[in-house]
């Protein structure tokens, strides 16, 4: 059994009706946007929010319908920004497929991208608690907010850790921490409850972020981007900050030409990342981020120990071993 099997074992019934439930909400007689939601539901992957909010909920109570449409509303929030964020940096890839832009059009992956949004706006009325939708509303506003703080930095060589950070949480701890905590309010969880959960989550999201990172470091097929596709996007992340952060004058001007002028050759990808490797910065994202994985487990010792409990802490796991 895989590591995500074992996470999904104790809520295998609640899962399966929360896959109802999502292929139901994105039913449509439109034909044009049967296809592509056809096409989106082929290449759902793991769905780690959705698990996220149905094993918060089941931490601390039954899980309920807010539960479902808690979950409905966070996944379809997340589809809708993963297609507006491949058209905003021009990406034709996505988990090995090509993405909705690639395949139609960027006018039609935005209006799509606009649907789901609205769809998951409507679903979190749904769960009839006014915490979750402020919860849904807040994170949406912080994705747009994360995007436009990376874009508006025209010189991305100048980024530093403090900035990353602040970008990485925005663009993605936060709707982590908003997954715990819309699990843990679908069940009515008292206020310590909620205040771990969502500490779990972000410190979760930091991590899976920064896994993500890395993986632009290296060269491999079995991962799920085209690998240097930040690299190429000129955007800086931890493991080449700290290499910036701990070179000499001269080796640091030649990287910084390169992203400055935007001369990303294939020759100039791989100097960056043998940089970024020998200079110790991708040893230092991969300490980072198992400290914050350490961290996202210590915020669950005072839930009482369970087959939940375990997968939530699985999760954390997960999130720094995952190989795509």
């Amino acid at each position: 059994m895989s590591l995500i099997d074992e996470i999904r074992h104790p809520i295998n019934e609640e899962l399966h009706i929360f896959k109802k439930t999502f292929a139901d909400a994105l039913e449509t007689n439109n034909p044009l946007l049967l296809n592509i939601i056809k096409y989106i539901l082929e290449g759902t992957g793991k769905q780690l929010r959705p698990l996220l909010v149905i094993l918060s909920a089941k931490l601390c109570g039954e899980v309920t319908l807010a539960t479902y449409n808690g979950a409905l509303s966070l996944e379809l929030l997340h589809n809708a920004s993963l297609i507006h964020d491949d058209v905003v940096d021009d990406t034709y890839e996505r988990r090995g497929r090509s993405s909705i832009n690639a395949r139609w059009t960027n006018k039609i992956a935005v209006l799509t991208g606009d649907y789901l949004l609205s769809n998951a706006l409507i679903s979190a009325t749904r769960t009839r608690n006014l915490e979750i939708l402020n919860s849904v509303s807040q994170i949406g506003m912080e994705l747009s907010d994360g995007e436009l703080i990376q874009l508006s930095s025209s010189q991305q060589s100048k980024i530093n850790e403090e900035d990353y950070f602040k970008i990485i949480r925005k663009k993605t701890a936060l709707l982590f921490a908003t997954c715990t905590e819309v699990g843990g309010l679908s069940v009515n969880a008292d206020q310590k409850s909620l205040k771990h959960l969502r500490q779990f989550g972000e410190f979760m999201g930091l991590c899976f972020q920064i896994k993500d990172d890395i993986f632009d470091y290296y060269h491999d097929i079995e991962i799920g981007k085209p690998t240097g596709n930040d690299l190429q996007d000129g955007k800086i992340t931890l493991p080449l900050i700290y290499a910036l952060k701990n070179s000499s004058d001269s080796e640091k001007e030649k990287v910084m030409m390169i992203i400055d002028t935007k001369d990303f050759t294939n020759d100039n990808i791989d100097y960056i990342m043998r940089f970024a490797h020998e200079k110790g910065g991708v040893d230092y994202a991969v300490k980072r981020m198992n400290d914050f994985k350490n961290d996202a487990i210590a915020e669950l010792e005072s839930f009482a120990d369970s087959d939940v409990k375990q997968s939530l802490i699985k999760c954390a796991e997960f999130a720094a071993s995952r190989k795509n």
